[in-house]
């Protein structure tokens, strides 16, 4: 499967550092701001190369998405309820029809391992997975 997230090649002779696709899960109305901050609180300054949710999540996301100067990658609930996580929530899956948002948006995007499970930060759920090292790989 090839990696959903825009990647671009590093110049010859300078290795790319791992960036991240983040999975978000939030809720209506949630402000640009709060997501931002929830970002830099759970990521730091690890290079991001996009944020996804769920379908009916995008729009709100966008604005994040390109003050990050990244893309935005959106599944809906099947596709992300067919992804196994570490961690699912019957919560979730009640409300949606899926048991996750963030690790299963994450993984779909990434193409790679979760390496950040799950984590709420202000009401917030985040989860990262690392995109490819190399559009080759």
């Amino acid at each position: 499967m090839a990696a959903l997230c825009d990647t671009t090649a590093a110049p010859a002779g300078h290795p790319r550092a791992p960036e991240l696709a983040v999975g978000l899960g939030f809720r209506s109305g949630t402000p640009t701001g709060r997501i931002l901050h929830a970002l830099r609180e759970a990521l730091g300054d690890k290079p991001i190369a996009c944020l996804a949710t769920i379908d009916r999540r995008a729009e709100e996301l966008r604005p994040a998405a390109a003050g990050l100067g990244v893309s935005v990658r959106t599944f809906t609930a099947a596709e992300l309820a067919q992804v196994d996580v570490p961690n699912p929530s019957a919560r979730t899956d009640d409300a949606l029809g899926t048991a996750s948002v963030a690790e299963a948006a994450a993984l779909l995007a990434a193409d790679g391992p979760l390496v950040i499970p799950k984590r709420t930060v202000d009401g917030i759920v985040i989860a990262a997975a690392l995109t490819p090292k190399s559009p080759l790989t």
